[in-house]
């Protein structure tokens, strides 16, 4: 087992994802190649449904963040597992509405939602909205009187949590482009105006204080600030907020430094703070909304690339070159994300060799990890990034006019294409 258990190898001292061997995957499918195991993206759905069920009651419902990744296989696979999703854009809501995703468990997120993205999700029948500022509570309300609905939302609150500190902080993402700070008084404003507002109807508070968090005190510090707003909307207001969304977040273990989060006791803890506060505040349980999308698919995937040349460099660095980088994963150029790295080929040998991982591209940032340990290398050989399920596929490009990799699913030792490799046509179809 290397990092997860669908990562190990074979007799053949080949890295295998989800039992079969990455080596005849390259050969029969090219590289770069996406791979996903669809057997670990069932089995996290499966325990954040549950747990959340278990833990805070049969109507918690946990929400696939879309952006982590994003095709139609994915939202089939949500469906099938009993998961709402999110989804922040009229693209995903898009390719959601083509693979048959039920409308009713969508929540559209995002902040700055066209007029067209408001009307397409209406027409779409959208089940919630995520509000995020006054302007798109009035366009709402609009479009929905126009249409003799009443429109359920969400109001994005933004609860002041640095959660790299794990305290509750005056300044701590109150300078955000997402949502309402509680301490400029502005959620306050913007709960009273839905609250008086026609074609709508609030039936609850969505926060989100980031990603990559190993520790359960951040949900805990945004849970007590949220519970109690919710206790000051029914004292001042009247008005009793039915259900609370607490976000995503929970870290992803991507290289041997990494801890491991068990998600079903993070849930429980969550759970039982919040059951907590709700008494201490006497305010009745709101149904809990959660909203992963990391940490449900970014173990399942592993990239493939071919390697093209190593260069070593005396008393400076050693570089392996591969066929891909930034296009296909852009997270190392963008924010330094740290990846596990091996040789498919040799991937039994000792990771005894330290290495940059260069992509192809015309830009000497397009890397995809400095001094990384890992086996020696030569032309030919196929490398393998592991945990790239999330942010991968979804912030691919373009740039150097690269056409995107396919994606393959890995299921019960087959194998099934599920996104084409694009080419060079494809790139070209909209030139005029």
């Amino acid at each position: 087992m290397i990092l997860y258990k669908h990562f190990d190898t074979n007799d053949r001292g080949h890295l295998t994802v989800g039992g079969l061997d990455t080596v005849e995957l390259a050969k029969k499918y090219g590289t770069p190649l996406y791979l996903l195991d669809e057997a670990c993206i069932r089995e996290q759905c499966r325990t954040y449904i549950n747990s959340a069920r278990k833990y805070f009651g049969e109507d918690a419902l946990p929400l696939y963040a879309s952006k982590a990744l994003c095709f139609s296989e994915i939202y089939r696979i949500a469906a099938q597992e009993g998961m709402g999703v999110d989804c922040v854009s009229g693209g995903e809501l898009y390719t959601a509405k083509k693979a048959g995703f039920p409308a009713e468990r969508i929540y559209f997120h995002g902040n700055n939602k066209t007029d067209k993205d408001i009307s397409d999700a209406m027409d779409m029948g959208v089940g919630t909205f995520v509000v995020d500022n006054e302007e798109e509570l009035s366009a709402v309300s609009a479009m929905a009187q126009d249409r003799g609905i009443t429109q359920r939302i969400l109001l994005r609150i933004t609860p002041g949590i640095d959660p790299h500190t794990h305290k509750a902080i005056v300044t701590g993402n109150v300078d955000s482009k997402f949502g309402n700070a509680i301490v400029t008084g502005q959620a306050m404003s913007i709960v009273k105006k839905a609250i008086a507002t026609n074609g709508v109807c609030l039936v609850g508070l969505h926060c989100h204080i980031g990603s990559q968090i190993f520790d359960v005190e951040p949900f805990s510090d945004a849970a007590r600030i949220m519970t109690q707003f919710i206790a000051r909307i029914k004292d001042e207001c009247g008005y009793e907020i039915s259900e609370l969304n607490l976000g995503g977040g929970l870290g992803v273990k991507y290289t041997k430094y990494d801890r491991e989060v068990d998600y079903a006791q993070a849930i429980k803890d969550i759970s039982e703070i919040v059951h907590g506060l709700c008494r201490e505040n006497n305010i009745k349980m709101p149904r809990i909304i959660l909203e992963p999308g990391r940490s449900l698919v970014a173990a399942s995937g592993a990239t493939l690339y071919t390697v093209g040349s190593v260069k070593e460099i005396p008393e400076f660095r050693n570089y392996i070159s591969v066929d891909g980088g930034m296009p296909d994963n852009p997270r190392y150029a963008l924010y330094q994300s740290q990846y596990t790295a091996l040789i498919a080929n040799r991937a039994n040998e000792p990771a005894d060799y330290r290495a940059t991982i260069a992509g192809r591209c015309c830009e000497s940032g397009d890397l995809l990890g400095e001094n990384m340990e890992i086996q020696r290398a030569e032309r030919g050989d196929i490398l393998a990034v592991l945990v790239t399920g999330a942010y991968n596929y979804s912030m691919a490009s373009n740039y150097n006019r690269l056409p995107r990799p396919p994606v393959v699913m890995i299921k019960d030792g087959a194998d099934r294409l599920v996104v084409r490799r694009e080419t060079y046509e494809d790139i070209v179809r909209n030139d005029i």
